[in-house]
């Protein structure tokens, strides 16, 4: 557990610790931004080096990083990390502030060494207040214990602002830092040549729907005609159920499965794509739209993606649908057959992904640590007696209905992008 390499910083600088799962490709470059500011001595603990359903081929790692032992146990398909050195890593560290990224023991800990050591601590979630609708009380109590306890928050998205916003959190206390594509790879088109209908790209498992979009891609061969080609990026343990649907609609769909694909393979796949599917049931964001986006891809997604509706909006950039197996056939057919419409529609992709970068993510988590250092953030924290007024009314407080809430963030994300520019 030493660490890789000694941070180095402007003498006076923030010492920083985050506290997370393990190594995201969206998330390690983000952190090597982070590392780069002279205001911030940065050092992220990990919890563990991977995670066994994880396939992740990750960038070079140009920050200071410690892994802890790896401990975790498995429920219900989730893996809860507990390591209690991470005590004695955040002690050697020494941090003026802890960033704690979810809820388990490791991060709890975390969060504790904060709270009995004075120091700061900030709250970072990918969370939406969709994806958390069905926590239990004891889920929800933890969640209102930290957040009364810490200076400030990091959220990747809108259903993110509206998580906090529920709890009673002040929107001046929010920053943003979002969810990236890897634009350490070249996203630059090789050729105009875009020879794949349909893609899907995912792991494959039930929650993914990758049937769904099997289905779509027949239909849309049946209404247009002729044969379409779907391509498959992923693994997981529904392939080869997935690899006999393909045999029986063959004739209408030309199913090609690229299996795992790596990272520098990922970007020549979406340029070679005309439309994605995102047919999920169930995703906090999903950074295949980022990725689609980065393409110039339109994208057809369903509305219980985080990315829906903010990334990708009905109309811009794509198609927000239900899953409705008709609707998404005739979006498809349209946008397959209409060059105008394609072309409106990937032109929209291209503007919309451009705020979501690395550089703006890094932005935002150093806006978080500045506001978190401050003394006023102190006194705007959520104090306990909010904390239980919240919690009385909690059934009476929708987030969906919160005045202002999109307008809001959107503004927030605005300012963000112009600063960063100037130079979330």
């Amino acid at each position: 557990m030493t660490p890789t390499r000694p941070p180095t910083a402007a003498e006076g600088a923030i010492r920083v610790a985050i506290v997370t799962n393990i190594p995201a490709p969206y998330r390690v470059p983000v952190y090597n931004c982070l590392s780069a500011s002279r205001r911030i001595t940065l050092r992220v603990v990990y919890a563990a080096r991977t995670e066994p359903d994880r396939q992740w081929e990750l960038p070079c790692f140009e920050h200071d990083h410690v892994f802890l032992s790896g401990r975790f146990v498995e429920f219900k398909g989730r893996f809860i990390h507990w390591d209690p050195h991470v005590w004695r890593e955040l002690g050697r560290f020494d941090p003026d502030v802890v960033i704690t990224t979810g809820y388990n023991p490791t991060d709890l800990l975390a969060y504790l060494f904060a709270r009995l050591k004075g120091r700061r601590h900030v709250v970072a979630t990918d969370g939406t207040d969709a994806a958390e609708a069905g926590l239990t009380f004891l889920h929800r109590w933890v969640r209102r214990v930290v957040f009364a306890g810490s200076h400030s928050f990091l959220v990747a998205s809108q259903g993110g602002w509206r998580l906090l916003r529920s709890y009673g959190v002040r929107e001046t206390l929010i920053h943003f830092s979002p969810l990236c594509a890897n634009t350490t790879v070249s996203w630059e088109p090789r050729s105009l040549c875009r020879d794949v209908d349909l893609l899907f790209s995912g792991r494959l498992v039930d929650v993914k729907n990758a049937a769904f979009a099997l289905r779509v891609a027949q239909g849309v061969a049946r209404q247009l005609g002729r044969q379409v080609r779907l391509a498959i990026l992923g693994s997981g343990p529904l392939e080869e159920e997935l690899r006999y649907q393909a045999t029986t609609v063959a004739t209408e769909v030309d199913v090609q499965f690229a299996g795992h694909v790596s990272q520098a393979s990922v970007p020549g796949w979406f340029l070679r794509a005309r439309l994605l599917l995102f047919p999920t049931r169930w995703d906090p964001w999903g950074i295949v739209a980022n990725e689609a986006c980065q393409a110039g891809v339109p994208v057809l997604i369903s509305p219980h993606a985080g990315a829906a509706g903010e990334l990708i909006r009905d109309g811009l950039n794509g198609r927000v649908l239900h899953l409705e197996l008709p609707r998404w056939v005739t979006a498809a057919c349209e946008i397959l057959c209409d060059s105008e419409l394609h072309a409106r529609l990937s032109a929209g992709a291209y503007a919309s992904v451009a705020p979501y970068s690395f550089d703006n993510a890094a932005f935002g988590i150093e806006d978080a640590v500045g506001q978190a250092m401050t003394r006023a953030a102190r006194h705007q924290r959520l104090s306990p007696y909010r904390r239980l007024r919240s919690w009385r009314h909690e059934n009476r407080l929708q987030p969906s209905q919160e005045h202002g809430a999109s307008c809001g963030q959107e503004d927030s994300k605005e300012r963000g992008a112009a600063k960063a520019h100037s130079g979330a």
